[in-house]
């Protein structure tokens, strides 16, 4: 177990951080195949917006990697422009 006050509240906050960071990504996932499930094109790039700014987000933030970002981005761009 921690010995130092400042450890104790680092083990709170990395916590804190993990089930946030956990929201956010299985979130996103969530929108990602929601949007891969959709048929209309008009409804699918509006999602898009929205799935792409998340990505974006959990990149920023260290949650995922920004070249993972990149591709999930690239392929769902892909996927609504077929449409």
């Amino acid at each position: 177990m921690a010995n130092h006050k400042s450890a104790l509240k680092r083990i709170r906050s990395n916590e804190a951080k993990r089930v946030r960071n956990r929201y956010q990504h299985k979130s996103t996932r969530t929108a990602i195949r929601r949007l891969r499930a959709t048929e209309d094109k008009a409804e699918a790039a509006e999602l898009f917006k929205t799935v792409s700014s998340m990505v974006d987000k959990l990149a920023r933030k260290n949650v995922i990697h920004k070249n993972k970002a990149a591709n999930l981005k690239s392929g769902l761009a892909v996927f609504v422009n077929a449409l």
